[in-house]
């Protein structure tokens, strides 16, 4: 090998050894506007990298198990699927890959739920660009990541014994169940709620059922109007 190729060969091995590791980010969200600014984001940041996205929860779930990136980011509403429901997918199938929630829904309601389904973080996409990726940097290092607020209800909780300060009927709910009565109060049918989730319309029905019965709602309309009152008090949280 000449002089010259052996010292551009060296000068490259230097170079790739000074370049920092990017951390390969997937995103799960069924808008493609918010992909792709949290992309554009993302990538001007030395350390991190959008390699793959997605905005149904099959969709993800495959591309995820091929990619095996370094951390998946999502929402907990998608296009079809549930985020709630594909974070326990991907924990069903092993797959350690640290997971931070960007969503809009209040973490009071879904922080707990997701932490439990098998998230290390939540963040509201209400919070500053610079906020979530400190969140998405700490998920990364291991870390948890929730609002002050929000961990010091958890350690409450879950250390001193304290009530739950949610009093939302929804805290009786379970995970599909609450995706559910959210459905219902943004207006959904039984049929479309169904294909949303890729449920059957009969499991559905079931689930109304369910729902009256934990809520102590006597009928199919009572269902709906505390669905759209609970619906419309996260709206204007």
């Amino acid at each position: 090998m000449a002089l010259g190729q052996s010292m551009n060969a060296a000068a490259r091995v230097a170079e790739t050894a000074s370049t920092p590791k990017r951390s390969s980010i997937f995103l799960v969200d069924d808008h493609a506007f918010v992909r792709e600014g949290l992309a554009l984001v993302l990538n001007g940041e030395s350390d991190l990298v959008v390699t793959g996205e997605a905005a149904t929860a099959r969709e993800a779930l495959d591309a995820i198990i091929s990619s095996k990136p370094d951390i998946v980011m999502l929402d907990l509403s998608l296009r079809e699927g549930a985020g709630l429901e594909l974070i326990k997918d991907l924990r069903a199938r092993d797959l350690r890959v640290p997971i931070l929630v960007l969503s809009m829904h209040d973490e009071a309601v879904y922080a707990r739920r997701a932490l439990c389904a098998g998230a290390q973080g939540y963040i509201m996409k209400t919070m500053p660009l610079e906020q979530i990726v400190l969140a998405l940097r700490r998920v990364l290092r291991g870390d948890i990541y929730l609002s002050e607020q929000m961990a010091t209800s958890l350690v409450q909780h879950l250390a001193l014994g304290a009530t739950d300060p949610n009093t939302s009927p929804t805290a009786v709910l379970n995970d599909r169940e609450l995706e559910v009565f959210r459905l219902i109060g943004q207006g959904q049918g039984t049929r479309e709620i169904a294909r949303m989730l890729t449920l059957s319309p009969k499991t559905i029905a079931a689930y109304r059922e369910k729902i009256k019965k934990k809520l102590n709602l006597k009928s199919g309309t009572a269902l709906v109007r505390q669905a759209i009152q609970w619906t419309r008090s996260q709206a204007n949280l």
